[in-house]
């Protein structure tokens, strides 16, 4: 099988590569540059932002497959889509469950409303109409049978270029009193990125088509789970102190954000990032690892990592503000 990443070198895309390499697929990544490939590939460069960026790829290549992962302006996928239209067989564009139109329901399925005012030749504007632009830029160039929609949730694992499990892990590891969110029985959501990458080139596999809902099942985790699994993988003596939503709320702590993965229970915000019917994927041979083991894979690559855990501006807590929730002084560690 012979598959083009457009990116390749980072999180998702990097775990699709590795994960086509396993199956013995010949595989080329089209990037920019900036990061290294993992071995075993074949390198293009190109900015798909630039004037004449792809052309790299203009050169007649056939592929089985293409999986792009692009996050900004629409009209870089569909550029990508029509120039690649005809020389490949299938394109599988990982798209978001921010697709879908706000509030969601509890357990919505791949039939539920979508945002407006996406485009497929629109510029950047809003992460959720962004997603749909490139969907529609991928189905304009592919057609429904040709084009796999993955609308993944929140994902985790090692190379996450976010920082959500990351913060949790290196919050866990400096040990001491840390803010648990409340109930540690709150389900949630999440996929590994190397599942995920498994299920998207099993789809290619069997030839699917369509939008798919792409995150683990209800009750496959908890968050008291989640942060056990951080505890146990850091070796740390961290002593988690279960809260509250109404006091974390009532301090001004924004879920998602500053404490990362934890939506309240019950809440639109918990119905829209945790409350995902994933049946349609699970039935096509979504699969997904012990949380154990996606916590402890992603601690070991923060631990080979040279300097600070990658983590973006605004994901995590403040420790004053941590400390005064809980009580303590700012620092302390009993």
């Amino acid at each position: 099988m012979r598959l083009l990443v457009l990116g390749g070198t980072e999180f998702v895309g990097r775990a699709v590569v590795e994960a086509a390499l396993g199956r013995g697929w010949e595989v080329t990544v089209f990037h920019r540059g900036s990061r290294r490939p993992p071995a075993g590939v074949r390198s293009l460069h190109g900015d798909r932002t630039a004037p004449d960026g792809l052309a790299a790829l203009a050169d007649g290549t056939e592929w089985d497959a293409v999986v792009d992962t692009w996050s900004a302006a629409p009209r870089a996928v569909r550029a990508t889509a029509r120039l690649l239209r005809g020389r490949a067989g299938r394109y599988t564009y990982v798209s978001s469950c921010s697709v879908y139109d706000w509030p969601r329901p509890a357990a919505y399925t791949e039939e539920t409303a979508l945002v407006t005012g996406a485009a497929a030749d629109a510029a950047a504007t809003e992460y959720p109409q962004d997603k749909l632009g490139g969907e529609l830029a991928a189905v304009e160039s592919f057609g429904a049978d040709g084009s796999v929609l993955v609308r993944a949730g929140l994902i985790l694992g090692p190379y996450e270029n976010v920082g959500r499990l990351p913060w949790w892990l290196s919050r866990i590891a400096r040990g001491g009193p840390v803010l648990a969110p409340g109930p540690r029985e709150l389900p949630v959501q999440f996929v590994d990125a190397r599942d995920l990458a498994e299920w998207a080139l099993g789809a290619v596999e069997q030839g699917l088509s369509g939008p798919y809902n792409l995150v683990s099942p209800p009750g496959h985790a908890t968050m008291g789970e989640l942060l056990e699994a951080c505890r146990r993988s850091t070796g740390s003596d961290a002593e988690l102190r279960w809260t509250g939503a109404e006091t974390v709320l009532a301090a001004g702590i924004e879920p998602w954000t500053q404490l990362p993965v934890w939506v309240p229970a019950g809440s639109e915000l918990h119905d829209g990032v945790h409350g995902l019917d994933v049946s349609r994927a699970v039935a096509t041979g979504l699969r997904c690892r012990p949380v154990e083991e996606t916590v402890a894979d992603t601690w070991g690559w923060l631990r080979g990592l040279d300097g600070a855990a990658p983590v973006r501006a605004g994901i995590g807590l403040d420790p004053a503000v941590e400390a005064r929730v809980l009580g303590v002084p700012s620092g302390a560690r009993d």
